[in-house]
This record gives structure tokens, C-alpha cells and sequence, in this order.
């Protein structure tokens, strides 16, 4: 779909992209090529696509897979919707808030997320889809694909990093330009491809991480007291952080992922 033809389409129904919903649309039918080479999907896939705007990769999948499940919260794009997605009969497209929606819910089960996910719940959205879903290939902010596919010790690295690598093997595989969305956003995105290769992380191990990074200049320890943490934890985390060859005042963004693991297994056996 080039530029021109999308935003005479959003003229066409009266459509304003609406900013504080992340809308910026997909309209360069190269990236599909793209996600294609990235993803290669089976008829027998079910995919769940979050904002699917005006429909440009929802109909190229439902070409490839057996369902597409598409949740879009803005209302007005359903005109737009019906007439791209006119005599394809495997899309599921359902008017929620993404958040509100459990995937594991949906029937079947989506077995795939490929999305250009809002800027504005991307991150949520992935962890949202964890639980559910193998195989990810999703477009973001360029700022939250280096944070998601961060590694330790660097600025980026934090709390999706950890979460979301605990769960899937994750590559950054190339940065999109603004210039494939209409409107054009104001920063770039990336191209994630993500596989899942372990389970969620359990609230534990989440709460932990989250409590960690509350004050991500300060010692690790010092950062669990004063996030919350129960009496004594400050010299409980010091002592773990030593049982599994760490300084005691080793700092979050110097764990792995495997790393905070191993801290909430002795945290959890000293208690």
C-alpha cells in the first residue's frame, strides 16, 4: 500500500491518527517481505496481531496462516477494516484494549504474536503474550527493542531485559525507518524476532527484578530494602550475591537474567 493511497484512505473515512494511541500505520509492503523471511509461518499457525490500523498485515497474513486474531481498540478503524479485510474469512477481529485481553483466552489459542505494536503498550503487550505464545516477530520504538534485547551492564539494560530474556531467545534483527509508517512517527523502530525458549517468570522471580532496578544506582541490596523488602533483606541479598560468586554490592544492571535467578533460589533458601 503506498503512502498516498493510506492517507487518502484515512481522509476517506474520516480518520485522524490519534497520537496518544501510538497510531502510526504500517504502508510499505517491503517490511512484510521483511517479517516474511524473519518468521516463515505454517498454514496451520494461528497469529495474534495487536493494532492492526488499517488492516496492511492483517490481510498478508491471513493469506499464509491458518487465523489471525486481531484486537484494535479504536473503534473508527472498523470501516477500514471491513473493506481491506473484504472476503477474507480467517480474521477474528475484536474491538478491546489489548491489555484487557488474556491471550490464552482466545480459541484457538494463538501460537504466534506479529504485530507493529503502539509505541505506547508494546512492552506490556509482549509480556502479556508470553504465557501464550512461541514465536514473536514485532515491530517497537527503537528505544524498547535495545531495552528489551539489552544485555548486562549497559544504560538499556533493565527490567523488560531481564523478564522477557529469562523466557525467549531475543534478536534485534534491524532498525525500521520511520518512513514506513504514516504518520510518520517522531524516532525509529526496531524488528524483534523472539522464540520462547523457557516458561514465564514466575511473580517471585518478577517482583524481585522489579524491586531490584527501583533504584538502579544504588547496591542491589540496598535497592531490595528500600524498595519494600522484607526486614533483614538488605543483608540477606549481600550474602547471596557472595553464595553465588558476586560482590556483595554488585549492582542490578550486572546480573544476567540467570544471574537473578540464581540470587531468588538462595534468597528464597535462606528465608
Amino acid at each position: 500500500m503506498a503512502p498516498q493511497i493510506s492517507i487518502a484512505r484515512l481522509r476517506e473515512f474520516g480518520i485522524t491518527p490519534d497520537r496518544e494511541l501510538g497510531q502510526n500505520f504500517l504502508v510499505d509492503d517491503n517490511v512484510l517481505e521483511l517479517i516474511g523471511g524473519l518468521l516463515p509461518l505454517a498454514a496451520t499457525d494461528v497469529v495474534l496481531e495487536v493494532g492492526p490500523g488499517l488492516g496492511v498485515l492483517t490481510g498478508w497474513l491471513a493469506g499464509r496462516v491458518r487465523l489471525v486474531h486481531a484486537i484494535e481498540i479504536d473503534r473508527r478503524l472498523e470501516p477500514a477494516l471491513a473493506e481491506t479485510l473484504a472476503g477474507v474469512g480467517n480474521v477474528r477481529l475484536r474491538f478491546a484494549d489489548a491489555l484487557d485481553v488474556d491471550p490464552r483466552t482466545l480459541d484457538p489459542p494463538p501460537g504466534v504474536l506479529c504485530a507493529n505494536l503502539p509505541y505506547s503498550v508494546a512492552t506490556p503487550v509482549v509480556m502479556e503474550c508470553l504465557p501464550a505464545c512461541e514465536r514473536f516477530c514485532v515491530m517497537v520504538q527503537r528505544e524498547i527493542a535495545d531495552r528489551i534485547a539489552a544485555q548486562p551492564s549497559t544504560k538499556a539494560y533493565g527490567i523488560p531485559s531481564v523478564l522477557i530474556q529469562l523466557a525467549c531467545e531475543v534478536k534485534l534483527v534491524r532498525p525500521i525507518s520511520r518512513n514506513v509508517f504514516r504518520p510518520v512517527p517522531n524516532v525509529d523502530s526496531g524488528l524483534l524476532r523472539m522464540r520462547r525458549t523457557g516458561p514465564s517468570v514466575s511473580d517471585d522471580i518478577t517482583q524481585l527484578v522489579k524491586n531490584a532496578f527501583a533504584h538502579r544506582r544504588k547496591a542491589l541490596p540496598r535497592s531490595l530494602e528500600e524498595a519494600g523488602g522484607p526486614a533483614g533483606v538488605r543483608e540477606a541479598a549481600r550474602e547471596a550475591l557472595e553464595d553465588i560468586g558476586l560482590a556483595p554490592d554488585a549492582r542490578a544492571e550486572t546480573l544476567s537474567p540467570d544471574q537473578f535467578v540464581q540470587l531468588a533460589r538462595e534468597l528464597e533458601r535462606m528465608a
